[in-house]
């Protein structure tokens, strides 16, 4: 087993270019990610072999901004010393192995390595025995593989049976102190170094050639990217729910979603300086769908579930289309599949683990798969085109005069207009059920309860379920607040990662307001309502339909246009207010705007001007007619922003007089903050012309985009001051 560094063929071959000219330190903010076809010149690239050059930068790139340098070179295997062996009851063979390396103190590590019976050549399958992967590793034997259990346990577990799993990668780090790899990295290259004995003739294990398989779960399923991104003799990796950055781009995730930012993830799992970029990281020039780049054209499947708190099925999507570019210019976007799941994070069920190991079978040639097994399935994709032609009857650019909105009912109109016309019948007008507790357990509804609040499963509306938090033993009348969620699409109104002590409808409930939450439109568990949503209202739009959920809401809270599943408190009905941040502080301003009903509004980070919002750093309002399928009929004016029939200071000022809270921190990477403060200027005279101007009330502190403690704290302070 001697060999010299020099030698090492195919093993994290990408590692050992030369890395290019930091021409990214010139990269400019962008919404979207940065393309995989595209040289960091600007460039495009249209071949293979351009594509080659393209992988050396995309690793460079993961390299500096997420997981740190390798060492230099790889060590030799000096010996692997069978220390345990046992013939299992199905026929195979069990081994506890210790490998030795070159390093300068000669470093070990240990593996299991599971041998099924028979003559081979059998594939070989990597994972990291963590108890709920361990099955994963049994299944593989089954059906003939090499299972092989590396050290590759996160340093927050422990797993009695494999001790110093999760701390051996500790001595290889002090062994090359010039790498600066990070937790996972240091891992992924433990289950390469295991590869160098699995794959090694000497070591006498009959392995299928080019057959070799990763699976991890979670944080295991970043690690599982990464060691397949930065080894080539890995041929198809399953990530399970591998989220930030693993299969969900930070760009999608973050504090606007209820998600992941990169000061969440723990301890050394990637580079400190990662975490720097929270609220900023449209900056990075290369984000999670690098790994597709570096992974393909070898297989790789994604599989994630429809409300997992760790990863945004937008953000999954988003990584997976532009992977996919990658996948067909080698002519094999089969290779590359996200496999949607009903359910939460957890659990893995055996159904699931069967369906990971079909994968590896179809992906080796086994078994009975078959690639028909493995559809490309979207839940966000949103063809405008076709529904342009689809909505062809309508007029389309239907033409105000004048440009500028001169009274309020032409305002109205113009909104009215832009959100579209509704159907004769709404989805889910039918629908009686409520909340279940199975429901609220796997969104999490209670995780951060507060002493003395409660909550109440309520409907209303067309099919609206939601819950109706309050303060038990609240006397009342008291006012109530309508909470509108960002761009949580897993987890719907809950809020996940970044929350301080408890979130909004807890705080709020526990200050005495009465706060009616609900999952909007194609977020949470009304998820694929927004998949099908044109299929039933195609001369609609999602926000229509969000704003008409509000006013639903409303009849709730006021009329009593609903039922509940239990006893509410008195509601004060001159007194319900609208909240809403980011995609939900939109949908509050719009409907304030068309329900007088509604006494106030409160909108953080809620929008940027429709006329003037182009930029890339923001992604335009691209992402509002055809990322998110908010407004179709914005992409009528694709290019001609400026004849857009209506504004938000119109919006704003069909709120007036009514008190209003506008919050666009400086450096929220949503919006345009001076565009912000000349809209909000302009509106301030349908205040003043009412007689309230004190009554609009305009916040934009130098702070990224977040709806967290200190944001809570001012609108309390806002609410109070209506009480």
């Amino acid at each position: 087993m001697n060999r010299k560094p020099a030698a090492v063929t195919g093993c994290l071959a990408l590692l050992l270019f030369a890395a290019p000219a930091r021409s990214e330190d010139a990269f400019k903010a962008r919404a979207d990610l940065p393309p995989l076809l595209q040289f960091n010149d600007g460039s495009e690239v249209k071949t293979a072999a351009g594509l080659e050059r393209r992988k050396r930068e995309v690793a460079a790139l993961l390299k500096r901004y997420f997981i740190g340098s390798f060492p230099d070179e790889v060590p030799a295997l000096l010996s692997a010393r069978v220390l345990a062996e046992r013939r299992a009851e199905d026929g195979s063979l069990r081994r506890r192995v210790r490998l030795t390396f070159d390093t300068p103190k000669k470093a070990s590590f240990e593996v299991r390595v599971w041998v099924p019976k028979g003559a081979g050549p059998f594939p070989v399958l990597l994972t990291q025995p963590r108890y709920y992967q361990l099955r994963w590793a049994e299944l593989a034997l089954e059906r003939g593989y090499i299972a092989c259990l590396y050290p590759g346990v996160d340093s927050h577990h422990r797993e009695k049976d494999f001790p110093r799993y999760e701390s051996v990668w500790q001595d290889f780090r002090r062994e090359y102190p010039g790498a600066a790899w990070s937790e996972i990295s240091t891992k992924a290259w433990l289950a390469s170094r295991s590869l160098d004995y699995l794959l090694a003739p000497s070591s006498g294990y009959r392995f299928a050639p080019g057959e070799v398989g990763i699976i991890g779960f979670s944080r295991y399923g970043k690690q599982s990217l990464i060691a397949a991104a930065f080894d080539e003799r890995i041929t198809s990796v399953v990530a399970r729910s591998p989220g930030s950055p693993g299969s969900s781009p930070y760009r999608f995730t973050s504090r606007n979603t209820c998600a992941e930012a990169p000061r969440d993830f723990p301890s050394e799992w990637f580079l400190p300086s990662l975490r720097g970029y929270t609220g900023r990281e449209h900056e990075l020039p290369i984000d999670a769908h690098g790994w597709y780049a570096l992974i393909a054209p070898r297989r790789c499947l994604i599989h994630t579930a429809h409300n997992d708190g760790s990863e945004p099925t937008f953000a999954v999507e988003r990584a997976y289309l532009e992977g996919r570019k990658v996948y067909s210019l080698l002519g094999h976007p089969e290779n590359l599949r996200v496999l949607y799941r009903s359910g939460q994070h957890g659990p893995v069920t055996e159904e699931q683990r069967r369906r990971n190991m079909e994968w590896f079978d179809l992906s080796f040639g086994r078994g009975t798969a078959k690639q028909e097994d493995f559809p490309e399935e979207l839940i966000h994709h949103f063809d405008w085109e076709a529904w342009k032609k689809g909505a062809a009857g309508e007029e389309l650019r239907k033409r105000f005069t004048p440009g500028e909105a001169t009274a309020d009912a032409d305002r109205r109109e113009r909104v009215r207009w832009l959100l579209g016309d509704p159907p004769a019948k709404l989805a889910g007008e039918k629908r009686r059920d409520f909340i279940t507790p199975e429901e609220s357990a796997m969104m999490t509804h209670d995780r951060w309860q507060v002493g003395g609040t409660s909550r109440v499963p309520v409907r209303f509306g067309a099919g609206v379920r939601g819950n109706v938090y309050f303060k038990a033993g609240s006397a009342g009348p008291s006012p109530a607040v309508i909470w509108l969620h960002p761009y949580s699409y897993h987890s719907g109104y809950n809020e996940g990662y970044g929350v301080q002590g408890t979130t909004v409808y807890h705080r709020l409930a526990a200050a005495g307001y009465i706060v009616l939450a609900y999952d909007q439109c194609g977020f949470g568990l009304r998820l694929l309502e927004g998949r099908d949503f044109y299929t039933q209202a195609p001369h609609w739009s999602r926000l229509g339909r969000m704003v008409a959920d509000v006013s639903a809401a409303a009849d709730f809270l006021i009329d009593g246009k609903g039922a509940a599943k239990g006893a509410l408190p008195k509601i004060a009905a001159d007194k319900v207010y609208v909240l809403g941040f980011s995609v939900g502080g939109m949908a509050g301003l719009y409907a304030a705007a068309l329900d007088e009903r509604l006494a106030g509004v409160a909108s953080f980070g809620g929008f940027t001007p429709m006329r003037t919002d182009t930029a890339a750093a923001t992604g335009g309002l691209r992402r509002l007619w055809q990322w998110h399928a908010l407004v179709p009929r914005l992409g009528l004016f694709d290019g001609s922003e400026s004849e857009i029939p209506v504004d938000y200071h119109d919006v704003l000022a069909l709120v007036a007089p009514r008190p209003c809270l506008v919050y666009a921190a400086q450096r929220d990477r949503e919006l345009d903050p001076a565009a912000v403060s000349e809209c909000v200027d302009r509106a301030r005279k349908a205040w003043s012309s009412r007689g309230a101007p004190e009554a609009l009330e305009f916040h934009s502190p130098d702070d990224i985009g977040r709806f967290q403690r200190s944001q809570h704290e001012l609108l309390l302070r806002w609410l109070r001051a209506r009480d």
